[in-house]
């Protein structure tokens, strides 16, 4: 993966010939994560990700290498800075309560308004591959291992059951999978404004207010 700068990538012209254009990596990364979360890693097949990036039939491979590393490319730019917010928050706050609530309110809001990345993780956590475990190393595992300590004081006092450490990590993280699941929505809620077109984060805070209501309520 580089930096930022506009990358050279060669475009189709309405004749079928391809003439370079300055593209910017994240333009390239943005259509490519799209095309892997709408389709799937199986079936983006490597002329699909020339089609919908714009460029000649061998740049993703000469850019990137293969389409594991363009995915993983996409992976890292996508999550490159969710660990790094996330410890900050945990930083600012000194409450364990406090501390889990403000994460679950953070997570679902960037599964709100990311649903691409969302769909994707979705997606990869339903299959046995080595692209879960690449997920699982560099991103849900630092997650995990960054609340888990909260979680475990939390238990210690109570104010969560006692349960496995994968059915704590379907409670947190399951509702903010579902928030990329507009069709359904829509289905359900069929005299109202599209999912697509309500404010994203009412709709992450309307879920962790409910989540947490289960999962820590209120002290009396």
């Amino acid at each position: 993966m580089t930096d930022g700068t506009p990358q050279q990538a060669p475009a189709a012209t309405a004749r079928g010939k391809y003439a370079p254009v300055r593209m910017h990596e994240s333009e390239i990364l943005r259509r490519g994560m799209d095309t892997f979360a709408e389709l799937g890693y199986a079936a983006t097949t490597m002329r699909e990700l020339a089609r919908r990036l714009g460029v000649s039939h061998n740049f993703v491979h000469e850019r990137y290498g293969s389409k594991g590393d363009f995915w993983q490319a996409v992976v890292d730019f996508a999550l490159r800075d969710a660990q790094p917010a996330l410890d900050r928050l945990l930083t600012e706050c000194h409450d364990d309560g406090e501390r889990l609530r403000a994460v679950i309110v953070h997570l679902y809001r960037l599964a709100a308004n990311d649903s691409a990345m969302n769909r994707l993780l979705t997606d990869e956590s339903t299959r046995d591959s080595n692209r879960l475990d690449y997920l699982h190393q560099r991103f849900i595992k630092p997650f995990w291992d960054s609340i888990e300590p909260t979680i475990n004081s939390l238990i210690a006092a109570g104010r969560i059951p006692r349960v496995p450490p994968h059915i704590l990590y379907f409670a947190v993280t399951g509702p903010a999978l579902a928030l990329a699941q507009d069709p359904i929505a829509d289905r359900l809620n069929p005299d109202d404004l599209p999912a697509a077109e309500h404010d994203r984060n009412a709709m992450a805070d309307a879920l962790s207010a409910l989540v947490l209501h289960g999962l820590l309520p209120a002290q009396s």
